[in-house]
């Protein structure tokens, strides 16, 4: 269960601050010039706690323009992929704009890379990287996008930007069983997905 409540600017800040110097401590921090929320998808902390900060952190915000404009945010500061990962193998069927998903897996954890060609769904895209790159294959399949609903994306995104959150999210689940069902540990083509 999620615990969605309005905290003040002041506890919020203090609970931002004190996450940064720990992830400074763990050595998570990606680039100085980065914005402090856009952290590097590490795994570092667990599952829960991951998607509890995020629905933290839209609790922040006080309407869907604000929370809009920090989705977008997260996308362009979203890595991406390198063209030759942009291929028709790797893109998502299902989705309104381009989205292509790459997973590798080493030492039985699964990293996924992924990008679209529509701003908004890159930010989408950077929050569930955050929650579901760099964990099991396990973890993933026990950790539906519950936190989607408590943010209430669905019903503020367009249907066919839904259906394509959906489809994402299938696409991560289907890496997660593939890896799970042994096969190898570097990459997972997406034709053996199912």
């Amino acid at each position: 269960m999620y615990i969605c409540q309005r905290n003040t600017f002041e506890n919020l800040a203090t609970n931002k601050l004190s996450r940064i110097t720990e992830m400074e401590k763990r050595g998570c921090i990606d680039w100085p010039g980065k914005a402090d929320y856009i952290r590097r998808m590490s795994g570092s902390a667990d599952i829960d706690a991951t998607t509890q900060e995020i629905v933290d952190e839209f609790s922040f915000f006080d309407d869907w323009m604000q929370r809009y404009e920090y989705i977008i945010e997260l996308g362009k500061n979203l890595d991406g992929l390198p063209d030759h990962k942009k291929d028709e193998a790797h893109k998502v069927p299902g989705c309104q704009s381009q989205v292509w998903f790459y997973a590798m897996q080493s030492n039985g954890r699964i990293r996924f890379e992924a990008d679209s060609d529509a701003m908004i769904v890159r930010g989408l895209i950077a929050l569930l990287l955050r929650v579901y790159s760099d964990r099991t294959p396990d973890e993933i399949i026990g950790t539906p996008p519950e936190f989607f609903e408590v943010l209430e994306l669905g019903s503020h995104l367009s249907g066919s930007r839904a259906n394509g959150l959906h489809a994402m999210v299938t696409r991560i689940h289907a890496y997660a069983n593939a890896f799970k069902d042994g096969l190898p540990d570097d990459t997972v083509a997406p034709e053996a997905l199912s």
